[in-house]
This record gives structure tokens, sequence and C-alpha cells, in this order.
């Protein structure tokens, strides 16, 4: 009974980590850590996990099973929590947008911002934002970083496949010259796809003409 007790107590750090909560500079909102959403979900599943395995104590295994899975959940959710809080100080006021999905962070950078019209040249402008996200993704070398360009849809198709792989490809470059590791980045052009407006309008149009920057935790 003692051991089992002793058990209980880090599957409930673990599952009391579901109160914690961070604040989100943009929204003045507290909202639920990725630690905490990370830790619940690994208590969860090494609890399954655990719970299943064959033999005599399957409550301690399942606790076992709990606290290690609280451990790994929670790991990922506080390192990419700590960067996405970095890159929201470093990109306030440039116009990029960082946003959440999950474990993975997102970086939006509008065209307005980007390129001058039909160019694959960076502006200042975003030079400096850019420079900002390099500083953080050098210190969190355990990330993945996809690049994607974007087009709205004037134009020829073919054309604007070229222009959002080129502009990608400009991004990447700037990171990498600034010290970001070539191998840590995927770079693609995506065209006229994955539309985040309607294209019928000129302010739906500027949305879509875009670079986003996604940053992926490295889980292996």
């Amino acid at each position: 009974m003692k051991k089992t007790m002793w058990m209980v107590l880090p599957l409930s750090a673990a599952i009391a980590l579901a109160g914690c909560s961070t604040y989100n500079p943009y929204t003045n909102e507290q909202q639920t850590s990725s630690l905490a959403k990370g830790a619940g979900i690994g208590a969860a599943v090494g609890a399954v996990a655990g719970a299943t395995k064959s033999g005599h104590h399957r409550t301690d295994k399942a606790l076992i099973g709990a606290a290690l899975g609280a451990a790994a959940g929670g790991g990922i959710g506080y390192y990419m929590d700590r960067q996405e809080a970095q890159l929201r100080q470093k990109m306030q006021g440039t116009g990029v947008s960082v946003s959440r999905v999950g474990d993975q962070i997102v970086l939006n950078m509008p065209g307005s911002i980007t390129f001058a019209s039909d160019s694959t040249q960076l502006t200042p402008q975003i030079n400096n934002a850019l420079s900002g996200v390099s500083q953080v993704l050098k210190e969190y070398g355990d990330t993945n970083i996809n690049i994607i360009g974007y087009t709205d849809s004037t134009g020829a198709e073919s054309y604007n496949q070229r222009l959002s792989q080129q502009r990608a490809q400009a991004v990447g470059n700037y990171l990498a010259q600034d010290g970001v590791a070539y191998n840590r980045l995927n770079i693609q052009g995506g065209g006229e796809q994955n539309p985040v407006a309607s294209n019928a309008t000129e302010s739906g149009r500027a949305q879509n003409r875009r670079v986003e920057i996604t940053l992926v935790p490295n889980q292996g």
C-alpha cells in the first residue's frame, strides 16, 4: 500500500500541472501552458500503457507509466513554451504574427512587410524581424524549421509557384547566413495553395501573399 501511495505522488504532481497557465502578451489573457497540456496528455497515455501490461501490480505499472508519460509530454511542451514566449517578445511591433498549434509554432510573415511587389529581395523591415527569429532558433537547436512561401491566385500558376519557392528560399538563406544550421531548414514553395482568405478581394489576396515559418519539435 505504501508503495502504491508513493507512486501516486508523481502522477498527482503531473495532473496538478493542468492548472498551470502562461501569460499571452498579445491578448493579455491567461492560457494553459503546453507544459501542463503535455504533462496531462502524457500522464493519461502513460497510465493506459502501464495498465495494459500483463502480470501483477497493474496499478503500480499504470502509475509508473503515467509519471513517465507526464515527464515526456511536459518536457516537449515546456521547451516549445519557452521558445514561443521568446519569439512573441522578439516579434512585437514587427508585423509578424506568432500562433501556436499544439506543439508547433507558426510565424506568419505577410507579403506587405517581406517583399516588394513581384520581388524576391527581402525588405529591411523583415530583415530586422528575421534577425530576432534567428537568435531564438540558434538557442533552441532541437526544433525543425519548415519555411513555405505562398502567393495569391493572380497570374500564371507556374509563375506563382516559382515566385513562392524563391521567396521561401530568400528567408531560409537569411536564417542560414545568420547562423541557423541549414540542415534544419525545410524550404518549399506553396504557390497558390492553402489560401487563408478569399482571392476575390485585394485584402484577401494580400493575406495570401505570405511566408510561413513553422517550428516543429524534434522528438528524435
